[in-house]
């Protein structure tokens, strides 16, 4: 039996589990993989994007360890970080946090909250922006801007939503010339401060939102003079605002306690 809570940032589902617990009473670390899978399941499980794993940090306020919904592993997510910031202040009391991640320590500050709904601005540490490349797919050649947040990101300007872009999210994000995989942004310009996203993410697939994915969006839109700081990110799930002036990225954004329960093994 797991005792866990589901949060949500921005439709960006996550389960929260205090790892070390459960670590201990089963006594195998791998089993992590296998429960994250069985358990963001979104028929036979509880169902959510991932898993962020909480375990004890000398250098942060915790440790949060991502395991995807397909039971792999990844540097950051910056939704489910800031779902992990509401679960420890609701826990805590604390209004400023830090979680060490895969990608680093990230510094998180409340800045409103009700009941168990929150928004936080985090620091999202400095992005690396490479020269853009094209890749060629099945719908022909695509351009795209790579950017780093932590984890990789191929951010990619369209004029219109194609209605195969889950296909092509896929595709891409299975070209060889990605070695760790790559989450895929599609990216349309609305004006000097908005824009609109389609994520599709490594080790998930079609996402509502994403924090790193608006992160990275917002990056490349700014640095290819498409937009300018502050960029309201919109996505199906939700609105995120990102700065970025040529150092730190910092993104605010909500998070939402939904359920505890416990999960069966």
């Amino acid at each position: 039996m797991i005792p866990f809570t589901k949060a949500s940032a921005c439709g960006n589902d996550f389960i929260i589990i205090d790892g070390a617990h459960i670590l201990q009473a089963i006594n195998d670390r791998d089993a992590i993989f296998d429960i994250s899978r069985r358990i963001c399941d979104r028929h036979n499980g509880v169902g959510a994007d991932g898993v962020e794993w909480l375990f004890s940090a000398q250098d942060a306020d915790i440790h949060a360890r991502l395991i995807n919904a397909d039971g792999t592993e990844a540097e950051i997510s910056g939704n489910g970080t800031r779902c992990v910031a509401a679960y420890l202040v609701d826990r805590d009391r604390k209004e400023r946090l830090t979680v060490h991640t895969g990608a680093g320590i990230k510094h998180c500050e409340m800045v409103s909250r009700n009941q168990g709904r929150f928004e936080f601005e985090m620091d999202m540490g400095m992005p690396r922006v490479g020269d853009d490349f094209s890749i060629a797919s099945s719908s022909g050649e695509v351009r795209g801007t790579p950017v780093s947040m932590g984890n990789p990101h191929y951010v990619i300007f369209v004029k219109d939503f194609a209605p195969d872009w889950r296909h092509q999210g896929e595709e891409i994000g299975r070209n060889q010339v990605f070695k760790q995989g790559v989450n895929v942004e599609f990216v349309q310009v609305e004006g000097h401060t908005d824009v609109a996203v389609l994520f599709y993410e490594r080790g998930v697939g079609e996402t509502q939102s994403s924090g790193t994915g608006s992160c990275a969006s917002a990056v490349a839109a700014i640095a290819r003079g498409h937009a300018a700081s502050p960029l309201n990110v919109h996505a199906p799930g939700g609105t995120q605002v990102v700065r970025w002036s040529g150092a730190n990225v910092f993104l605010r954004g909500p998070a939402q306690l939904i359920c505890r329960g416990e999960f069966l093994l």
